[in-house]
């Protein structure tokens, strides 16, 4: 984990760890297995306790995470993958999203499918959600391509560029400066 990555607000949190379940600069991935997959899922509260994940499952949640990585890029001033929204599309698609109304009144998106795709539907309701109360745009991806690390801007003018100032923002600093002393 990097430091400097404070949490994001509510449900959000949950989108962040998501993304942040593979440290692109060490290599390190959470979810290696589909048994690895349903423990995160498991242990985060949006799949059953006795579910299981298959390799298409866990293939399919790789390809979220890394879309949802992409458009943080994009939160961050960067480029997303044009492949990113269709990939988004097609699991919110399996999850049978589907809008709901609670007793309250209140309307929210809910999957009707189980299991991990369900799962998958619930963290894509809460990057919905988290677009429609204006709190999606905060959420970034470090702009250092070895890091990528999803953090939420906490910053009164949303200007944070860098997961933290004392890594990569030292980081690209730095190599700025020898560019420039040695032209």
């Amino acid at each position: 984990m990097v430091a400097g990555s404070a949490a994001a607000p509510g449900e959000l949190e949950l989108v962040r760890a998501f993304v942040n379940t593979l440290d692109v600069e060490s290599g390190e991935d959470e979810l290696a297995t589909p048994a690895a997959l349903a423990e995160w899922l498991v242990a985060h509260g949006v799949l059953e306790a006795k579910a299981y994940a298959r390799r298409v499952d866990l293939e399919r949640a790789l390809a979220v995470r890394e879309a949802l990585r992409s458009l943080l890029v994009a939160n961050n001033g960067g480029r997303a993958d044009t492949d990113a929204a269709a990939v988004l599309d097609a699991a919110a698609r399996t999850a049978r999203l589907a809008l709901r109304f609670r007793p309250d009144g209140a309307a929210a998106l809910e999957p009707e499918a189980g299991g991990a795709p369900g799962a998958l539907g619930r963290l894509l309701a809460v990057v919905a959600a988290s677009m429609a109360t204006g709190t999606w745009g905060r959420l970034k991806a470090c702009q250092a391509e070895s890091c990528r690390w999803a953090f939420y801007d906490h910053a009164r003018n949303r200007s944070r560029t860098w997961c933290s100032m004392a890594v990569c923002g030292n980081r690209t600093k730095a190599r700025a400066y020898r560019a420039r002393r040695a032209s």
